[in-house]
């Protein structure tokens, strides 16, 4: 590269900067659109929700719920992709972003490349819930249970790719176990079959398989975190069995790839100061701690791209070992 044609470019990067930083101080101008690729009322909808009226008074504008469904998170997340890099249109999205590029043969967009990072806001365990009639009591049971009976012993899922699809999939994997996968379209469906005895375990969301404990409908056996829950402190995690075993979704935001660097930085601090607001809050805490969330205290947009690339190479391993296909 000529001195000339290194100039110009440092002279264009300065611009671009200088174009950016000049965007940042009149964002965010209007109201900012949030993708959420679930349906209304779901548990990533739900979070997005309260998480979006406190990041509302942090950025002094309105966002905006966009529920944007189909195909499995593919249809909100290209879309995103696809929106202008201003600021104003965001993805909030969960570990299917990190399994959809295994378990589907195209996507409209590229996992990393499309999307820039601005903060991982929650994790969310899963619990191991199953049949009433099993005749397992403990988490060391259920493991000899299964052992014994290699392909023999059926497990639901909320759909293929789905976090309990993929937290069931990690336990064989490293549990050496070969229980069968039955995909439902949903986690209610799903539990509502194992309580009536056509499947012998699930791994569920913390709040919708807790309320089935507590009911008495199903037994708890398991949690999904690497260390015990609070909510449930005398059940123990799956690794204490298992080591290195952990599985669990989680809720991030992105923005489209290009967005300038000023206006991440000036999402990511609102939506730090937000999830303080929240965790400071005793009335969100408590919607989250309900919900079965862990927040994360400094959602930083390095820490997400890091944590991204581990999550895709943790469970594209996982998708490999059990040939998932959502073709």
């Amino acid at each position: 590269m000529d001195f000339k044609t290194a100039r110009r470019q440092t002279l264009l990067t300065a611009l671009l900067l200088a174009a950016g930083a000049a965007a940042a101080q009149d964002y965010p101008a209007r109201p900012i659109k949030l993708v959420i690729p679930y349906a209304a009322g779901g548990p990533t909808d739900t979070f997005g929700r309260a998480m979006a009226d406190v990041w509302s008074q942090k950025l002094g504008t309105p966002v905006v719920i966009e529920n944007r469904t189909g195909a499995g998170t593919l249809v909100g997340t290209e879309a995103v992709a696809k929106a202008a890099p201003d600021g104003y249109t965001l993805l909030l999205t969960t570990v299917a972003h990190a399994v959809n590029p295994y378990i589907h043969d195209k996507l409209g967009y590229r996992t990393e490349e499309d999307f820039a990072p601005v903060g991982l806001l929650a994790r969310a365990p899963l619990v191991l819930v199953v049949d009433k009639r099993l005749p397992v009591q403990s988490l060391p049971d259920f493991l000899a249970y299964l052992r014994a009976r290699p392909g023999q012993v059926s497990y639901a899922s909320a759909g293929v790719g789905s976090a309990p699809h993929l937290g069931a999939e990690l336990l064989n994997l490293m549990a050496g176990t070969r229980a069968q996968h039955v995909p439902y379209r949903g986690s209610a469906p799903a539990i509502q079959d194992l309580i009536g005895g056509h499947l012998a375990f699930m791994l569920d969301s913390a709040p919708t398989g807790l309320a089935q404990v507590k009911a008495g409908t199903v037994r708890l056996l398991a949690t999904t975190m690497a260390q015990r829950l609070p909510q449930t402190p005398d059940t123990p995690a799956i690794a204490e069995q298992v080591p290195g075993y952990e599985a669990y979704t989680w809720n991030a935001v992105f923005a489209p790839a290009g967005t300038p660097p000023a206006l991440i930085a000036r999402l990511q601090s609102s939506l730090q100061s937000s999830l303080q607001a929240t965790v400071d809050d005793a009335g969100l805490q408590k919607k989250a701690y309900d919900m079965g969330l862990v927040l994360e205290k400094q959602p930083r947009p390095q820490a997400l791209a890091a944590f991204l690339k581990q999550e895709l190479d943790k469970w594209g391993k996982v998708a490999r070992a059990a040939h998932m296909s959502a073709n």
